[in-house]
């Protein structure tokens, strides 16, 4: 069984702050190793679960996060940006039989999490008139080639957003938002959880995991500066609405994350 596996920062147990996710920064160290060690373990659940080979994507901001010296013989890994429009999901293709999120978080504009944003923290997106979120975006990148997520982890704001979308995803709670703080729970919770429900979700019928593309994407996305917005509505196809929006509608979702890999 071949498994992706795309890895973000801003749901990684306790992350609160953006210097504790930026690479370099003083406050990042501890954050960085319970990344690795919550992606390690979503790594040790899927083979308990049958997993035979595995891609794994670093995902966050640099894309050179993760400490891969204890990774298995039998996963890969792809470290910074190729610059495609599969993005945080680069590689995934219709040869997986399913993928896993681990570390994401909510949506940009919402308050479940001080550190939620999609994709970028100078515009917001939005789908079909709903705000997005990365999860949305690449659990649709992932159904283009036919692939299911069964997995997710980040906050509780985005965990109500999953099982809304498909209950049959499991999912994991690594903390709350309130306001600028956030409650996590214990570090060493998540490294057992994850391992545990990970492989419970390698058992969960790809069928039930499907989530189907809608017919037509109307995309929105809402610039923080009305020049920005104003120059990137030029993208072909694309238009200007008042209030720093660029919109865009097409039936092709890889036309979406193309706009959103030059736009955002």
């Amino acid at each position: 069984m071949k498994v992706y596996i795309s890895a973000d920062i801003e749901g990684i147990t306790g992350t609160t702050s953006w210097s504790e996710t930026e690479l370099n920064a003083p406050d990042y160290l501890f954050f960085q190793r319970q990344m690795t060690r919550e992606v390690e373990a979503a790594i040790e659940g899927a083979i308990a679960g049958g997993a035979t080979e595995i891609l794994l994507k670093d995902a966050h901001d640099s894309a050179r996060n993760l400490d891969i010296s204890n990774l298995p013989i039998n996963c890969k890994v792809i470290r910074g940006w190729t610059y495609d429009p599969m993005c945080m999901v680069a590689g995934l293709d219709q040869s997986f039989d399913r993928a896993i999120f681990i570390g994401y978080h909510s949506k940009g504009g919402s308050e479940r999490n001080p550190l939620a944003h999609t994709l970028c923290t100078y515009a917001d997106v939005k789908i079909n008139g709903h705000y997005a979120s990365e999860f949305l975006i690449n659990t649709y990148a992932a159904a283009l080639h036919d692939v299911p997520v069964s997995f997710v982890s980040g906050d509780v704001g985005l965990t109500e957003e999953i099982q809304a979308l498909n209950e049959h995803m499991i999912t994991f709670a690594t903390k709350e938002g309130i306001g600028n703080a956030t409650i996590s729970v214990s570090p060493q919770l998540t490294i057992i959880e994850t391992k545990r429900l990970v492989e419970s979700a390698m058992k969960v019928p790809r069928a039930d995991l499907q989530v189907a593309l809608p017919e037509r994407f109307v995309v929105e996305i809402i610039y923080r500066d009305h020049t920005r917005a104003y120059r990137n509505s030029f993208y072909p196809n694309a238009t200007f609405k008042p209030h720093n929006t660029v919109e865009f509608i097409t039936d092709d979702f890889y036309e979406v994350l193309r706009i959103f890999q030059f736009l955002t």
